[in-house]
């Protein structure tokens, strides 16, 4: 958990963002965004399907050019291809015919920056094996990817993302598609990360409920604006109607929470409930 108490990691963020606006032809995904990203924070990123979730990756990882402002790691400008990130996508089902090997996939990671054919050497093969050990494939490193769940693939496409040893891990809703046993396997994996290596952690979600216990903070984007706080402060039925300029109503309930009235319900929700 990130603290300001006297602690490096609160006065010196690994990523910051001053003024930042970005749009979608002549529509306004978000402006002024000022946001510091510190060592070890768990960031859920949160709205709407169009509100620039996704964008903000992208720009993160150097695709994607702000319309103002300026967007720094280490205090300084992003570029495409820096080490200091790892990404994990959205989940992607491979074809089952696909002529590829769970340790062939995360070795991407760790050579895929690289042309020609890989040489395979002892130390290649001790860095996949590590990680396929540490998100825990060692069992099926050697199957074809297509034949494994998407919970598995999963699994490997976060070993990829953590071949760099990256600063920040960048996750695009990467529990999609995945069974509520899988989910609860990629979060802890992705929090276990973030703790135990102090690695930044930018977790694009349309629902939060599966990594609530591990959220630090929230950015939320709707309606062209963002709130950022702690989730107990940002999501609440104030903040969401106004952001929204409609009411919605959020319930906390066992550590969870339900959202219910957002005027884009049919793409975006936080939990499933019964309407009366």
């Amino acid at each position: 958990m990130v603290t300001d108490d006297d602690g490096d990691a609160a006065a010196h963020p690994v990523v910051s963002l001053r003024s930042a606006s970005l749009s979608f032809g002549r529509r306004s995904l978000w402006h002024d965004l000022e946001l510091d990203i510190r060592p070890g924070e768990f960031l859920a990123v949160l709205g709407p399907n169009g509100s620039g979730k996704t964008s903000l990756l992208r720009v993160l990882l150097g695709l994607q050019e702000l319309d103002s402002g300026t967007a720094t790691v280490n205090g300084h400008a992003l570029h495409r291809g820096s080490r200091a990130f790892g990404y994990i996508p959205q989940q992607k089902s491979f074809a089952p015919e696909t002529p590829l090997r769970a340790r062939d996939l995360v070795g991407l990671g760790v050579d895929g920056h690289r042309w020609g054919f890989r040489r395979g050497g002892a130390t290649y093969r001790r860095t996949v094996d590590a990680l396929l050990e540490k998100v825990g494939a060692s069992s099926y490193a050697d199957a074809p990817v297509g034949r494994l769940s998407g919970g598995e693939q999963q699994r490997l496409r976060a070993a990829q993302a953590l071949a760099t040893d990256p600063q920040v891990l960048l996750c695009d809703e990467p529990l999609l598609s995945l069974d509520l046993h899988h989910q609860q396997a990629v979060s802890r994996l992705i929090n276990d990360q973030c703790r135990k290596h102090n690695t930044a952690v930018v977790f694009v979600t349309h629902e939060i409920n599966p990594i609530i216990d591990y959220v630090d903070r929230v950015l939320y984007l709707a309606g062209g604006q963002f709130r950022v706080g702690r989730p107990q402060d940002v999501m609440t039925s104030e903040v969401l109607s106004d952001l929204y300029d409609s009411r919605v109503d959020v319930i906390h309930n066992n550590g969870r929470i339900v959202v219910v009235g957002l005027p884009d319900a049919t793409t975006h929700h936080h939990a499933e409930v019964a309407q009366p």
